[in-house]
């Protein structure tokens, strides 16, 4: 019987990601981030940035509660929900993010940072996004519509950005309604460059086709086999060199993709790899845990 030699090299999924503690750290970094988006730049034009924010805004602005409060407690069903559809780590971390997000909303003063509308909406758009982003990219979220945006990502090749931007914009229509049209437009502005910079931060839906030319077959594929995506070996020839050597082809996804080229730089130096952007996938993918 032939034993693989490499087999107990098989174990648990490398991970190219930070340690739990910084990890926390990003996630408190990104609670910042939105909440001085909202308190610099959205909250002083009663903008909208969309979501359980947007809504908790909507209440603070017709009753004149406190809106950290009204978005910690909107929160909470939303994270209930998540905790059996998504995960106990990434709900771990949202319920991080919305403390964290509560905390820094209540801290950080309302201040009129510009006079014009547009800029807010811009500049509100794209610090909020870089919270939202970095939050995603460690496994976590900023909590509300992000939950909800994580659990259709999971089973379906959409954009994160695109579902903030549909539902966000749900939401940002009953500003029209019940406060200004202008508003409305202003935030809605905001949502769209917020929907943008999340997908350029967060990749995960992004598929990408590795090819890995290495004579170290068995090795590699040990290795490769640990991130859990289907693998195809091929039995190659270099056209120069004339050297019989094996290509190795896996699909996955841009967020993966340093942990691939991790994987292939430590297991074999002298390998080659080419990486080339899918356009599209028929057939079973697995996706990335959360």
């Amino acid at each position: 019987m032939n034993r693989n030699p490499y087999a107990a090299l098989i174990g648990k999924p490398i991970k190219a990601s930070l340690k739990p503690a910084q990890e926390v750290g990003v996630i408190l970094l990104s609670a910042l981030l939105v909440a001085a988006g909202l308190n610099l730049f959205l909250i002083p034009h009663q903008l909208l940035s969309g979501g359980v924010t947007g809504v908790a805004s909507i209440i603070g602005y017709i009753t004149g509660w406190n809106i950290s409060i009204v978005y910690f407690l909107l929160n909470v069903p939303l994270i209930l929900w998540g905790w059996k559809a998504v995960g106990r780590r990434y709900i771990v971390y949202s319920c991080i993010s919305v403390v964290g997000t509560t905390w820094f909303m209540a801290i950080i003063p309302v201040v009129q940072v510009t006079k014009d509308p547009i800029l807010a909406a811009v500049f509100g758009g794209i610090i909020s996004a870089g919270g939202i982003g970095f939050s995603l990219r460690v496994g976590g979220s900023t909590g509300g519509f992000d939950i909800l945006g994580s659990i259709v990502t999971r089973t379906r090749d959409i954009a994160m950005g695109n579902i903030l931007f549909i539902m966000n914009g749900i939401v940002i229509l009953a500003l029209g309604f019940f406060r200004s049209w202008d508003l409305a437009l202003y935030s809605m502005l905001s949502t769209f460059v917020k929907g943008k910079v999340v997908d350029m931060i967060h990749v995960g839906h992004i598929k990408v086709t590795c090819f890995i030319i290495t004579k170290e077959k068995d090795k590699m594929l040990c290795q490769l086999r640990k991130l859990h995506h289907g693998i195809t070996c091929i039995h190659s020839e270099g056209g120069y060199s004339e050297q019989e050597n094996y290509t190795l082809m896996t699909v996955t996804t841009r967020y993966e993709l340093a942990a691939v080229r991790k994987t292939v730089v430590q297991t074999d130096p002298s390998a080659f790899m080419n990486v080339v952007q899918c356009t599209e996938i028929v057939g079973r993918f697995a996706r990335p845990k959360i």
